[in-house]
C-alpha cells in the first residue's frame, strides 16, 4: 500500500530576524530530517513542504 502522510515538527526557535517569516525561510533553505524505515514501513520520498505566511 502506497499512502500520505503528514509529520507535523514543532520547533521553538530564538531570533535576531526581524520578523518569524525570515526565521521560517532560513530554517527551511537549511534544515535536515533523518527518517529511516522500519521493519513495516519503507520510506519512499521525503521533503520539507514550504510553509507560506502572510506578510
Amino acid at each position: 500500500m502506497y499512502d500520505t502522510i503528514f509529520l507535523l515538527v514543532k520547533a521553538t526557535i530564538q531570533t535576531t530576524h526581524k520578523t518569524a517569516h525570515e526565521a521560517i525561510t532560513e530554517i527551511q533553505q537549511r534544515a535536515t530530517c533523518t527518517i529511516t524505515d522500519t521493519k513495516k514501513v519503507k520510506i519512499k520520498e521525503l521533503k520539507f513542504m514550504d510553509y507560506k505566511l502572510k506578510v
